[in-house]
């Protein structure tokens, strides 16, 4: 395999960058086991996809590189300049935008969501902006909502589908504040929110308050996907026969939609430590790292558009991303002033697990010890079969209809098994818990069935993760 293609910094105080022939910062020996740099990426070379590497260190760069092929059809090598999608490492951005609004008194966090969003139904009066921020709506992920519709990645819905999709919610997934569960839906709504209150679509707020400040010029919001991308990877992911294209034309923006590139990036690590945006308070970058509260009190870890926790001792403050062949993650270790920015080009990348490899390569005097991994002892619990006869499984078959999502269920017997059939012609087994309760054995879906005062099964209440309680009525 090819060697990656790759510009390197020496960790000099002053940024020198050439194109190759400079000495390698990770390539003296090393002690205690800890892998080389370029070996966290070793699986990446010119006949596959990769990542590129950003470190980072006092606000300049120490290492950059990229590995792998940006364009595998046309043969182009990743480098710090490749453009990619970077997936909910974007709700940073949108989270940032709003705050910049607040600080104008344009709106208020505590405003509720239904000031703004007209079409939710009246449990957004009891929603708020803060609320939307840090995960604790309560407001179904429409990603899973459209996973359910039968939507994939490469499909293509407009933000006014999303809406209406979501203005036909009937309920919560629990009531605002009392529990913090992730969801794409309100970083889809804060983006929306940003352009009712502008005037201006959430791509050209961000431009204006954040990127042509910054000199992000490779950096946007995604809101249009008929937009060509100077230097645009491509996304895949691994294949039977090798590496498939894997892209989407969504052009939902707010919960992700961001594209940008390591070198842009080392503008916004920058601003973290001396704030350009807005009135240049570094008020603003604490206000961007409170982390959420519930109603009980309880604090969560979630900040805005940020994760606020410990690795290794140290203050680590990050956020990852993934859709279709993408997969991006920014570490931040603010007390060092330590960065890694770490985007990648193939659904099977772990861009957390590179990152905290490259840190601790490079921190690795400065870090705590790492705590021992102990892998779970391997206990075989003999699972309870719940073998229903076809008789049964009968009273379970027919079509389901869900007036929020506007889809059909069919629900089917088959050789003696009963099947879970979704639009595009998906289809699982569905297998028993007992009772009236099913799941799917291939994705982590749950079916609780109920029936009517003639013990008839009338519908059935799904759990899908990030939606609950979601409501298909019996047609049939």
């Amino acid at each position: 395999m090819a060697g990656p293609t790759w510009w390197c910094l020496l960790p000099s105080a002053a940024l020198i960058a050439y194109m190759a022939g400079c000495a390698n910062p990770a390539d003296r020996p090393l002690s205690g086991g800890i892998p080389d740099v370029d070996e966290v990426f070793s699986e990446y070379g010119d006949q596959t996809p990769g990542c590129a590497l950003g470190v980072i260190r006092d606000g300049e760069f120490v290492y950059r590189r990229g590995y792998g092929m940006a364009n595998l059809e046309h043969g182009v090598p990743i480098n710090p300049d490749s453009v990619f999608r970077v997936a909910s490492v974007s709700k940073q951005f949108t989270a940032m935008v709003v705050l910049l609004l607040v600080e104008d008194g344009r709106l208020s966090l505590d405003d509720s969501v239904r000031q703004w969003i007209a079409e939710l139904r009246a449990f957004g009066d009891r929603i708020s902006i803060r609320q939307l921020i840090h995960h604790t709506s309560g407001i179904r992920d429409y990603l899973t909502l459209m996973e359910l519709a039968g939507y994939r990645d490469a499909d293509y819905f407009s933000a006014a589908d999303l809406l209406g999709m979501l203005g036909r919610q009937h309920d919560l997934n629990f009531r605002p504040g009392a529990e913090h569960l992730y969801s794409n839906s309100g970083y889809f709504l804060l983006g929306e929110i940003i352009q009712r209150v502008t005037g201006k679509s959430l791509a050209a707020v961000a431009e204006e308050r954040i990127f042509a400040l910054l000199g992000m010029s490779h950096t946007h919001f995604h809101d249009d996907h008929s937009r060509l991308v100077l230097n645009r990877a491509s996304g895949y992911v691994p294949g039977d026969s090798g590496f498939e294209i894997s892209m989407t034309t969504l052009p939902i923006v707010g919960d992700g939609g961001l594209f940008t590139t390591v070198n842009d990036l080392l503008a916004w690590d920058r601003n973290f430590y001396e704030n350009r945006l807005g009135s240049g308070s570094p008020e603003l970058i604490t206000r961007w790292l409170q982390p959420g509260t519930l109603d009980s009190a309880k604090p969560i870890e979630y900040a805005a558009g940020i994760i606020d926790r410990t690795y290794r001792g140290a203050r680590l403050v990050s956020h990852g991303g993934g859709i279709a062949g993408f997969r991006a993650n920014i570490l931040r270790f603010p007390e060092l002033r330590f960065t890694t920015v770490v985007l990648c080009n193939v659904a099977s990348a772990d861009p957390s697990k590179f990152g905290r490899e490259v840190a601790d390569f490079f921190l690795a005097e400065e870090l705590g010890p790492r705590l021992l991994e102990v892998a779970p002892k391997q206990v075989t619990v003999a699972t309870p079969e719940f073998a229903l006869s076809v008789a049964e499984l009968r009273e379970f078959a027919g079509r389901y209809v869900s007036p929020e999502l506007r889809v059909s269920y069919l629900l089917e017997i088959d050789e003696g098994e009963l099947y879970w059939e979704i639009p595009l012609r998906l289809r699982y087994r569905l297998v028993s818990e007992g009772g009236d309760r099913m799941r799917s054995d291939e994705v982590p879906v749950h079916f609780h069935f109920e029936r009517d005062s003639a013990g008839r099964v009338s519908g059935f209440e799904l759990d899908a993760g990030r939606v609950v309680d979601l409501w298909f009525e019996r047609v049939r």
